[in-house]
């Protein structure tokens, strides 16, 4: 039947899957409820049909909006049988995220790859059209992937047409793709539509219709059916959707009770598929015009959502329980689904379906889907009859939700009920998800630490290591002892995981050793961080990332681990592990300042700290702070870094947050070392830890050696920076960083016949120049002692090396120096990077004083091409394009002139 006025809307889709989705391309159709999307759809995918194409749909359900991937499972069933050609990493991806195998959760981006994979082999014999019908009541999940998919389809011959209501929230993002907004029919057409299915209506009637409708076509459609006889009145006026909906309620109420059983279950269910349904009771549905059914392909499909909608709306509730409870029996392979029909069928508590959630609930958190995972955990906790499992249960959520969501601020409601669950204080999963909260919330180090230890201590079986939930509260008690930076703190957490049988998780005990204290106990498992490093490719799951990065981030290997933590930045950003995407950027950020790409560290920084600010997470701010605060101290900004290491020792003191507090002392330490302040840098890189030691259990002292020594050295302590110097050569086998830093301390203080060999074997060392900062200031320490010693031309050599790092870096208080220590060797380098030699610098300052090329030629016995031949050769040397900005670009050098 041709469709009334919409002429123009059917040329536009003919055009699309005529030629665009041929070539590959997406169209997104928008409009309100009932105005035509749907029938627009179904003629498009028709007319590929026809054409000989394959053609794939798929619609959104309001009500398994909760299941994960349900959208794309629907989409990409017909083509599982193509699964097996794909490379194994996509279909591990795949068949993990479609729960069709086991696995760690794959990341979006890699599940979108995967399925455009498939679509584009699918596509290979001829082209493919992908219909999705209200795509914005898809799961999350699909709703993203398929996003990301559709801006991918040029040239792949995959076609995808889909349909969205307008002004909804929705999770598909369909800006920038091409498509339009359907409008209502115009006053003529939609008459015409009356007429031609209505044609006895009374004027009188016609015209409310015709109002009331205001062009939307299923209500033209659906209004006078309600009507039952023409000549009564229309219902009261109400917003259309409702209008509608309470029109097809209608009906529903007319049907046989078998066949609005079946609705019903058809609904819960939400994806169609015959095989749980008795088809047979069918009919009476199909012939009132409700739902159409594909015997066929074996699925049912809602002739408009709104029928659906209907029949939840007129289901009692012991209805809807039995509906559940009829799927769940009819579900048994497949037991996430299975589960939470259950759960929704229980009118009670009820243990044995609580601790199926939870079971499910664990399998969630394995794939890393943790927002599900916590969404089972609070309905399992509602069903326990017991309280400790509700305690637990509820404990597990707070904890997940903070350490993944970004849930923090929610925590305290979930741990409240948890403890008035547990009376007693039995529960390990609530102590662990409040001891959470008193770190990350309230940034109480001694109180977390106290009941994590004391409700670790008072297990049946400490020991366990099969106990995820011990597993899950040793690595907290890990991060509390980490940011108290205290070694007493870390007494009982070595204990722990020492009485751990049959051992400890392989990455609690790597971390366990390199995050406690590695200039003891990291040299014996390098090789076995390595090993984790190597694997993040395989990794998935946005906790673990985190981990293996965190555990080779104070022994200098986080280079390798940025792949792997920028899946964990764009895994939050798509509506992931927040908590995860915070620490992966704060990671990330190190990385940057230590290997001075500084442009990238302020962006990081910029997304990490307002995250922080956006889920209320204090403690987790202050790696970032930190970091903004060492740049600033690294450009000169001396205000802007005291100012923020002020802050940091301000909100640490009181907590006993140690850790935080050794970020303060380095910024301070580093912002006297720029202004020349050396005493006060001694005084604040030795409060990090003492010199001649490197303190227990302080892994920041790693980070504050050249500090130390150089601040020890300048302030005429050359003995103490002598023995600091000899405390970490132990750490030289870490990494190349520790390597350099160890050598260039040793040669710093060693005597004359040594320091150069030393010297020159500490910078040589393979892979240092990877932190170009910390290599410059040991090429400047290096560069004065030599022109101290008067080998001029050797220094030059180091010198000029140092400020072409300081200028790259905005390093000005190290320019300066790096300046000065030139000028004392007879050359003198500009802002533009290059040296002048003695001759252009005395031209340069004559002409500064404003004498003319001429006059210059004749104090000095040159010719004025010669003057004008080498004030030309000075001015980009000197970063200025004429004599106007010689006295300025002197005085930014310095005042004095260079000895001849």
């Amino acid at each position: 039947m041709k469709l009334i006025g919409r002429d123009k809307d059917l040329a536009r889709l003919d055009a699309f899957v005529d030629q665009d989705a041929v070539e590959g391309g997406a169209f997104v159709l928008l409009g309100a409820a009932g105005v035509g999307k749907s029938v627009l759809l179904d003629a498009a995918a028709a007319r590929a049909e026809a054409a000989g194409r394959r053609v794939l749909r798929a619609s959104g359900s309001q009500f398994e909006g909760e299941v994960t991937y349900a959208g794309l499972h629907q989409v990409l069933h017909p083509l599982f049988d193509e699964l097996p050609h794909l490379d194994p990493v996509h279909q591990q991806a795949l068949s993990v995220a479609l729960g069709l195998g086991e696995g760690a959760a794959p990341g979006q981006l890699l599940v979108a790859n995967a399925a455009l994979l498939l679509l584009c082999r699918a596509a290979r014999p001829g082209p493919l059209l992908v219909v999705i019908d209200d795509i914005s009541w898809l799961d999350r999940a699909s709703a993203v992937v398929l996003g990301l998919v559709a801006r991918r389809l040029t040239g792949g011959g995959v076609g995808l047409l889909a349909a969205s209501r307008s002004g909804g929230e929705t999770h598909f993002d369909h800006g920038g793709l091409p498509g339009y907004e359907l409008q209502p029919l115009e006053e003529q057409h939609a008459r015409a539509l009356l007429n031609a299915h209505f044609p006895a209506l009374t004027s009188r009637i016609r015209r409310r219709l015709l109002a009331d409708a205001e062009g939307n076509p299923l209500a033209l459609l659906e209004l006078p059916v309600a009507l039952g006889n023409v000549h009564g009145a229309l219902p009261p006026v109400l917003p259309l959707s409702d209008r509608l909906q309470a029109v097809f309620a209608a009906r529903i109420r007319n049907l046989p009770e078998t066949t609005y059983d079946m609705l019903l279950l058809a609904v819960l269910d939400g994806t169609g598929d015959l095989n749980v349904l008795d088809t047979g009771a069918l009919a009476a549905a199909e012939r009132a015009r409700l739902v159409r059914v594909d015997r066929g392909a074996g699925r049912l499909h809602f002739r408009h959502p709104l029928i659906g909608s209907a029949v939840m709306e007129t289901a009692t509730s012991g209805q809807r329980h039995r509906a559940h409870r009829l799927l769940a029996e009819r579900l048994t392979g497949q037991p996430e689904r299975r589960a939470w029909h259950l759960a929704e069928a229980a009118q009670g508590p009820d243990e044995e379906v609580a601790a199926l959630l939870d079971s499910v609930a664990d399998a969630y958190l394995r794939r890393g889907d943790s927002v599900h995972a916590i969404t089972l955990l609070l309905r399992a906790a509602e069903l326990s009859t017991d309280d400790l499992e509700r305690a637990g249960r509820l404990g597990v959520a707070a904890y997940f939700g903070a350490v993944v969501n970004g849930d923090l601020r929610d925590a305290p409601r979930l741990l409240e009920q948890a403890r008035r669950a547990d009376r007693r204080g039995e529960s390990l999963a609530a102590a662990v998800g409040g001891a959470y909260h008193l770190l990350n919330g309230e940034g109480d180090v001694d109180s977390a630490h106290r009941l994590l230890v004391g409700a670790i201590e008072m297990l049946d079986d400490p020991g366990d290591a099969r106990n995820e939930t011990l597993v899950e509260g040793l690595y907290t008690l890990l991060m509390i002892c980490f940011f108290g930076g205290r070694a007493e703190l870390w007494e009982p957490f070595h204990e722990a995981i020492d009485r751990l049988e049959p051992g400890p998780p392989e990455l609690m005990d790597i971390l366990g050793r390199t995050f406690s204290d590695p200039a003891r106990l990291a040299a014996p498992v390098l090789d076995r961080v390595d090993a984790a490093i190597a694997g993040l490719h395989r990794e998935f799951i946005p906790v673990r990332i985190i981990r293996i990065a965190i555990a080779a981030a104070l022994i200098d290997r986080l280079g390798p681990c940025r792949e792997g933590l920028w899946r964990v930045v764009h895994h939050g950003r798509d509506g992931g592990a927040v908590t995860s995407a915070i620490e992966a950027l704060f990671v990330l950020g190190n990385d940057c300042f230590f290997v001075g790409q500084y442009e990238e560290l302020e962006e990081v920084l910029d997304e990490g700290l307002a995250l922080c600010d956006q889920h209320g997470y204090p403690l987790l701010s202050w790696p970032g702070v930190y970091l903004r605060a060492m740049v600033a101290a690294v450009r000169g900004e001396t205000e802007t870094a005291t100012g923020l290491a002020d802050r940091m020792a301000r909100w640490a003191t009181p907590r006993g947050a140690r850790a935080i507090q050794n970020y303060a002392w380095q910024v301070n330490a580093l912002v006297a070392l720029g202004a020349g302040d050396f005493e006060k840098a001694y005084q604040q890189a030795a409060s990090i830890s003492p010199a001649g030691v490197l303190a227990s259990h302080v892994p920041h002292a790693l980070w504050a050696i050249t500090d130390l020594v150089e601040a020890a050295w300048r302030s005429g302590r050359q003995q103490v920076a002598a023995a600091h110097a000899a405390a970490v050569q132990g750490t030289a086998v870490i990494s190349p960083r520790l390597a350099m830093v160890a050598g260039a301390s040793a040669a710093l203080t060693a005597d004359d016949a040594d320091y150069r060999r030393l010297f020159d074997a500490a910078l040589g060392i393979p892979g240092a120049e990877r932190w170009p900062f910390e290599h410059a200031r040991w090429q400047l320490l290096y560069g004065e002692r030599l022109r101290r010693d008067r080998a001029t031309a050797e220094a030059r050599v180091q010198l000029a090396a140092a400020h072409e790092t300081f200028r790259s870096l905005g390093a000005r208080p190290w320019l300066t120096r790096a300046n000065t220590e030139l000028r004392a060797t007879g050359r003198a380098i500009g802002p533009g990077g290059a040296e002048l030699t003695p001759q252009q610098w005395e031209i340069a300052t004559l002409a500064a004083e404003g004498l003319t090329n001429k006059q210059i030629g004749e104090r000095l016995f040159l010719s004025p091409r010669t003057v004008a031949n080498h004030l030309y050769q000075s001015f980009p040397k000197l970063g200025i394009a004429s004599r106007a900005g010689l006295r300025d670009a002197l005085s930014r050098m310095t005042q004095s002139k260079p000895p001849t």
